[in-house]
């Protein structure tokens, strides 16, 4: 039992008629610990997702996903409308109904034996936290980084889990065997602002002390400023403080980019804005009435206050996967194609020509 020394209050194999379509759910689980959040345990048939990227140098990405929904609950989240396949709604549903891979190590192990593996750098973190309060129960990361530091694939890890810091050692002994590239996602430095739009997730200040054990442990550790919010988290003040921040944790390297709001996604941060902030409603409503990114002159405006302070603080700019979305991955530079054979790259993002619209956000 994987809730051993818990008490299960609920469960249940049908608790959704959307699940019917998740032949290989084992059960529903409701436990105390976690009041108002159920958990459908599933088999994953597969672990490794193959993400197209549109062709060049970098025509696709692989991740894995161990969890579907997240209880970090951010009004912002990109992911949330893929809850919409299991008929599940993607604002409270997506926050409180969590799919779990219980075996996606075991499934994992298979895939990357097969000999045709090119050990492709794999993202995880990418669409749902790996590292959300779950981890702390079912357990499936260490065994997923094992499985992929032995069969000698790199990987990297882009979450807001401080339970990150439970598998330092062993993500350190993984990166003496593949390259490991490690981000902590720390958009607000408002502890108010933060506990608003990002109810489920540890403070702002766990967070920067996650990245400094991540460095105290010997590795990098990007910190990722993404969503920059217009009119919340934009000013020269905050944007500042951040960095500071981030500098003071030891982070290596910075990315940001500006909030985009997906169909869906936008319908359900509207209504934050609505009863958190709504004299900012007209605004957002200008800036994102016919486009999910915002306006190009937001961004170059943005680039502009932001740079120059990312310089002053001595922080390097990242480097974002143009096509998981995650932290590029520093194997990128030397890969494998399907055959095993290394192919050298020069180091360079993608082209233009092959990066998604939704990555054309770093100026």
């Amino acid at each position: 039992m994987r809730w051993s020394g818990q008490e299960i209050s609920v469960e249940q194999t049908d608790a959704l008629p959307g699940l019917a379509k998740l032949n290989n759910l084992v059960r529903s689980v409701r436990t105390p610990d976690f009041a108002g959040v159920t958990f459908h345990e599933v088999l994953a048939k597969s672990a490794l997702n193959k993400v197209p990227g549109g062709g060049g140098a970098l025509p696709f990405g692989w991740t894995i996903n161990p969890y579907r929904g997240c209880s970090h609950g951010c009004i912002y989240c990109f992911a949330r409308p893929t809850h919409r396949y299991l008929e599940l709604n993607m604002g409270t549903d997506f926050d409180r109904e969590i799919i779990v891979k219980v075996n996606v190590a075991e499934v994992l192990r298979k895939e990357l034996a097969k000999p045709n593996w090119g050990r492709h750098p794999v993202a995880l973190g990418t669409n749902t936290d790996p590292y959300q309060r779950a981890e702390g129960r079912y357990a499936l990361m260490p065994s997923i980084i094992s499985a992929l530091a032995e069969s000698g694939t790199p990987f990297s890890i882009l979450t807001k889990g401080t339970l990150l810091r439970r598998d330092l050692d062993l993500i350190a002994d993984a990166a003496t065997r593949v390259p490991v590239d490690l981000a902590m996602s720390i958009a607000v430095y408002d502890d108010e602002l933060q506990k608003s739009v990002e109810p489920g997730t540890p403070s702002t200040k766990a967070r920067l002390e996650t990245v400094r054990a991540v460095r105290e442990h010997g590795m990098d550790c990007s910190v990722f400023m993404m969503p920059i919010l217009p009119y919340l988290t934009d000013s020269r003040a905050h944007l500042d403080a951040a960095l500071t921040a981030a500098k003071d944790a030891g982070a290596t390297s910075v990315l940001y980019t500006a909030l985009h709001l997906r169909p869906g996604v936008k319908q359900w941060f509207m209504l934050w804005l609505e009863r958190e902030h709504p004299e900012l409603v007209p605004k957002y409503e200008a800036m994102y009435a016919t486009k999910a990114y915002a306006p190009v002159d937001y961004r170059k405006w943005l680039a502009a206050r932001i740079k120059p302070l990312i310089t002053a603080h001595g922080l390097q700019r990242g480097e974002e996967d143009p096509v998981t979305g995650g932290v590029r991955s520093a194997a990128l530079n030397v890969m494998r194609d399907d055959n095993g054979e290394r192919t050298r790259l020069a180091g360079e993002p993608a082209p233009a020509s092959v990066v998604p619209e939704e990555r054309l956000t770093l100026f």
